[in-house]
């Protein structure tokens, strides 16, 4: 099911007018812990269609001025060369990467903070090329019985030992490259530091799920397990919420869990905790923007499908265990599908029995449904992209867009000189070739104009596609999912 589920523009104005509110609370200084992707949350835009995918930065411009921004990252995690998986760099390449996004859309960025640190040889290093960039780092320390001991945490040999944050605006956002970063002991240690030196502050939290106002087994907040699965996130009735108000709201469990200590740290430093229960602290206003709710379940359903044949293949590949999958096939159950709701899998599985070869299918905007064979020239997946670009142009599927006087030579240089194995051409290799024809070629321009289109559309693969081929689908738009299947 197509069409827009999600009102963005009510969403911008909705959840920058609660920020501010929130900055006034506080008297006018606030350390907003932003989870989540800040450019490009395409999950998000996959479960609630359209939300767009860089909505909670077109939010902060709406606040420029009044906004400052931390990078946050953890010491261990550069020592361990830590990868980001949508994008394939480590997260200290990473925090480079977002200082000069948000710098080049006027953003300003502090600092960045290490936390976690102790003496690590690669972070040591790390703090001193971003001072050579002229970049401001501070050092966050392991603290012994963190997160229970809070005498100790609350005091000078806890976040005491911290470095404090020179900071000069009112929203200051606290965002990091991943999970585990330590963004909420980040705020609660400059909350520390504030109350030492007599300045007023606090503390919110942003994160787009789960939903706190939708129910439990709605199909967005079962999408978000879906997609924190081997993170053993578990969306809960925020116990705290329901006593304090009688009313019954969503959390998950890490926020539910470390409440109390917060609630505890609060007290200690400023007297009483602003906040009665998790869901109070936080600042999203996504539940309250859903248009159309057929529309929202559908794609929650479809991403949760998604996610399971990724983790498939992950333990194929010996990167996920048996307990994720395990876990995805229970959501499965709780949202009311099984894997023939996928509507490419049988046409690509088809495909496969009838050529006794790799196959893909494609779901257009539309609802047709074109598929890919394995031939001596292309892969599967360079088939289907033609096939399905030839079909959006209203081209007969019998033409032949792309010479074979044009790819021998590129197979010629893969095989003879490149060492290839594979001759056939990838994605990337076919699409060349394509905008090649298409300078002389009216078709193939033609063709090549469609290519906007298929973003959004759903793919499935017979087999584990090469990472080149899972590149290109990703940077079309394309939502891909393949059989736990190694190619021969």
């Amino acid at each position: 099911m197509t069409g827009i589920g999600f009102d963005n523009e009510k969403y911008l104005r909705m959840q920058s007018e609660h920020i501010r509110e929130r900055i006034s609370k506080f008297g006018g200084k606030l350390y907003l812990e932003f989870g989540g992707k800040l450019f490009d949350d395409y999950h998000a835009s996959r479960v609630l269609p359209g939300f767009q995918p860089d909505s909670k930065l077109r939010m902060l411009l709406q606040l420029k001025e009044r906004v400052e921004i931390v990078i946050v990252i953890n010491a261990g995690d550069i020592e361990k060369n830590k990868l980001r998986g949508d994008l394939g760099i480590t997260y200290d390449m990473d925090v480079i990467r977002l200082m000069d996004c948000f710098r080049t859309i006027g953003l300003y960025v502090g600092s960045v903070v290490m936390t976690q640190f102790c003496g690590q040889p690669t972070a040591e290093a790390f703090q001193k090329r971003l001072e050579a960039l002229g970049v401001r780092v501070y050092r966050h320390y392991l603290i012994d019985g963190y997160p229970s001991d809070i005498a100790k945490i609350v005091s000078d040999d806890g976040y005491g030992k911290n470095e404090y944050i020179e900071t000069s605006r009112e929203l200051v956002v606290v965002t990091a490259p991943g999970p585990g970063s330590g963004k909420m002991a980040t705020c609660m240690s400059q909350l520390y530091h504030e109350n030492k030196r007599g300045i007023q502050a606090g503390y919110a939290k942003f994160e787009t799920f789960p939903i706190w106002n939708l129910t439990l087994s709605h199909p967005v907040n079962l999408a978000y397990e879906a997609a924190t699965a081997d993170l053993n996130d578990v969306n809960m009735i925020d116990p705290f919420h329901l006593e304090a108000y009688g009313e019954t709201t969503v959390n998950y469990n890490r926020d539910v869990e470390i409440f109390p200590v917060v609630k505890a740290m609060f007290e200690r430093m400023v007297g009483e905790c602003p906040y009665k229960s998790p869901t109070d602290m936080g600042v999203n206003m996504a539940g309250n923007c859903i248009v159309d709710e057929e529309i929202v379940c559908a794609a929650s359903r479809q991403e949760i499908l998604r996610r399971y044949y990724t983790a498939l293949c992950d333990q194929r590949k010996g990167l996920l265990t048996e307990e994720v999958v395990l876990k995805l096939e229970l959501l499965m159950k709780k949202a009311g599908i099984a894997v023939n709701d996928r509507d490419v899998i049988a046409p690509a599985l088809q495909k496969a029995a009838i050529t006794g070869a790799p196959a893909a299918a494609m779901e257009l905007p539309s609802g047709e449904i074109v598929t890919g064979k394995t031939s001596d020239l292309l892969g599967a997946s360079s088939a289907l992209l033609l096939n399905a670009l030839k079909t959006l142009a209203g081209i007969d599927d019998a033409v032949h867009l792309i010479s074979p006087t044009i790819i021998e030579p590129i197979q010629h240089l893969k095989v003879g000189h490149l060492g290839n194995r594979n001759p056939r051409l990838h994605t990337d290799e076919a699409l060349i070739a394509l905008s090649i024809c298409a300078a002389t070629d009216p078709l193939a321009e033609k063709c090549m104009e469609q290519l906007d289109k298929l973003r959004g559309c759903e793919v499935h693969s017979s087999v584990m596609l090469s990472s080149v081929d899972e590149k290109v689908f990703r940077r079309l738009g394309v939502n891909l999912t393949c059989e736990p299947q190694f190619q021969k």
